[in-house]
């Protein structure tokens, strides 16, 4: 006889189709508090449970929309109010760059969320326990038997009904499970208090003699006493003492040949462009010129800055002077910088330099264009078609 307070009355099927019947009856009887264990999924329990929606879903929503809008809020105010910066002619809120970390704190607050909250508030965490766990129902249903049992704090609770209903219905055992015994661990006892002490003074003892003995004892010490030389750290190898070496003078990575006018305000002489105006060409050339030269330039070239004169305005490109340059010049200014322009030979490569003046030309072609041009283009677009 078990003097423990009855939790529930549950019942074992060797059926699937007899537990359906079985919960069927259970749900429309008016019970709310029971459940049911079976090896493997059984289609149609979910309706004959008479189970609503999760309502864990709306937590998944929820907290989602406040990363996404977490993000969002974050990128804003810090590259739009606080610290507004340009970067490659971009806007201020650059919508494309904040869509990855946007996805990322989305996802990561909807599925921290969704299981902090499942084990919180559905499987009542901490309580890890449960009195239906290592008895014999469940062994049973946790290999080819079915299971339905009904908790004893539901109001409609009724043994006799219940054992009479589990019988008309074909169950082939009737357990009655009961509540384990309350088992109390006192926190403060001295032994437990003395085992905690013991266990901070050994770890202190082994952390601080582990990083601040150990480590500098042979053959421990390797990390620390290594055949290295760490930058900006005096060397007694070399004469000069300096452990970072500067290149050798005239030195060049294989395969590359230096600017030779570089540092040159006016070069003697200038390079040509290698590259002929094709529609490949001059397609670089506008996306490097509206990244990288449009910020100061313009779009068209009229020198009409973007930056709100935090610098200089420079002059128009569609100047006398600036067409009659020759594009190694201008290929030259791009290289080695020009008064207030710095230099773009870190941000822009050879190929892009050079396609850059080509898209240029044609600014400057469509924006001073003659007569005979004009009529050339006419001629051109009627015999396309246009």
């Amino acid at each position: 006889m078990n003097n423990n307070p009855l939790f529930a009355v549950a019942a074992v099927y060797d059926n699937p189709d007899k537990i359906i019947s079985a919960v069927t009856k259970i749900a429309n009887s008016g019970y709310r508090k029971f459940d049911v264990n079976t090896p493997y999924p059984l289609h149609g329990m979910d309706g004959a449970m008479k189970l609503k929606s999760s309502k864990l879903g709306f937590i998944t929503l929820f907290f989602g929309l406040m990363g996404a809008a977490t993000a969002l809020l974050l990128a804003w105010w810090t590259l739009s109010v606080d610290y507004p910066l340009i970067i490659g002619g971009k806007p201020f809120f650059a919508l494309p760059a904040f869509i990855p970390v946007t996805f990322e704190l989305t996802v990561l607050l909807a599925t921290v969320s969704t299981v902090i909250c499942m084990l919180t508030f559905f499987f009542r965490f901490p309580a890890n326990s449960y009195p239906i766990h290592d008895t014999q129902y469940m062994k049973d249903v946790s290999g080819d038997k079915f299971g339905v049992y009904v908790e004893a704090a539901d109001s409609r609770f009724d043994l006799t009904e219940l054992t009479i209903l589990f019988n008309e219905t074909g169950a082939v055992r009737i357990d009655q499970i009961y509540l384990p015994a309350k088992e109390v661990y006192p926190l403060f006892q001295p032994k437990f208090l003395w085992f905690l002490f013991s266990v901070f003074v050994i770890t202190s003892i082994i952390t601080y003699f582990s990083l601040n003995k150990l480590m500098y004892m042979e053959p421990f010490d390797w990390m620390a006493d290594q055949q290295k030389q760490s930058v900006q750290k005096m060397s007694a190898f070399y004469s000069d003492e300096f452990g970072m070496r500067t290149p050798v003078k005239g030195t060049v990575a294989r395969g590359f040949i230096p600017y030779k006018y570089l540092g040159q305000a006016v070069p003697a002489d200038t390079m040509k462009n290698p590259l002929p105006p094709t529609s490949s060409v001059l397609e670089l050339g506008k996306k490097k010129f509206l990244t990288f030269c449009s910020p100061c330039h313009g779009n068209f070239a009229d020198g009409d800055s973007r930056l709100r004169g935090q610098f200089v305005n420079p002059p128009s490109l569609h100047t006398n002077r600036a067409r009659t340059m020759t594009d190694g010049f201008i290929y030259h200014i791009i290289t080695n910088g020009q008064n207030a322009m710095p230099s773009y030979s870190s941000q822009v490569t050879r190929e892009e330099r050079w396609s850059i003046i080509n898209y240029l030309r044609v600014l400057q072609k469509a924006k001073n264009a003659s007569d005979a041009d004009l009529k050339m283009a006419k001629k051109e677009s009627v015999s396309d078609g246009k």
